[in-house]
């Protein structure tokens, strides 16, 4: 939960302060929370949402500044989703409170993502049953990762990456700590292909080659890699 800051009327913290100056400079219509209001969270951009999540800067710098020095230093989204509450709350402007938030506002998300509890992966097919919902539709390449129990029944789906789909930037790290840090035991991926076309590419099958390899270093069970578009899939062999 986001904490309330008690403030008197004539005593502004610097960092609310520092916002508000920076954002009073902004057209109203294109600050982030006027923007959700009026277009809907689709509409913001990775930074405008980390903004609100942040609810003010630091010192001297907004928080659009800072979900912009976040994301810069982590590389990506689905990076700064895997860090530690402890290892965020040391950096400048963060801090314990402001990292809870962040912490549970991306575990939220995973949560409403993984909503199908009584999956169990028995077969491709049931990858894709799972899959098919989260990615059909967009507009972006989506990796997801299924992470199940020993008994293959799902416990979390979990996005690790957005954007093209490349071998050379495939996060196998953020994978496998995706599935260790819920407990998991085995996992599968899913990805989508905007085109419409579902048929694996060359990059997919050694890019799945190279997780399979992975997963067998550290001990877990890697099920299937399934490509969505639309009410279409298919297997990527491995």
């Amino acid at each position: 939960m986001l904490s309330s800051l008690p403030c008197a009327a004539n005593s502004v913290p610097a960092e609310v302060d520092s916002m508000a100056t920076v954002m009073a400079a902004v057209p109203a219509h294109e600050r982030p929370r006027e923007r959700l209001l009026a277009r809907g969270a689709e509409a913001l951009s990775e930074r405008e949402l980390l903004a609100l999540v942040l609810r003010n800067g630091a010192l001297g710098q907004s928080a659009l500044d800072l979900a912009a020095e976040l994301l810069a230093d982590y590389g990506c989204l689905a990076a700064l989703a895997a860090a530690r509450p402890e290892e965020l709350a040391v950096k400048r402007g963060i801090g314990d409170a402001k990292a809870a938030a962040l912490v549970a506002a991306f575990q939220l998300g995973g949560r409403v993502r993984g909503g199908n509890d009584n999956a169990v992966l028995r077969s491709a097919e049931d990858v894709a049953d799972v899959a098919r919902g989260e990615l059909a539709g967009l507009r972006r390449e989506r990796l997801l990762v299924l992470v199940c129990d020993s008994a293959n029944r799902l416990r979390r789906s979990v996005v690790v990456s957005e954007g093209s789909i490349d071998r050379s930037l495939v996060p196998v790290r953020e994978i496998l700590n995706a599935v260790l840090r819920h407990d998991g035991r085995a996992f599968a991926l899913a990805h989508n292909h905007p085109s419409g076309d579902p048929s694996p590419s060359d990059v997919d099958r050694l890019a799945t080659n190279d997780i399979a390899a992975a997963a067998k270093v550290v001990g877990l069970r890697f099920l299937d890699h399934i490509v969505i578009a639309g009410d279409r899939w298919d297997r990527v062999p491995n």
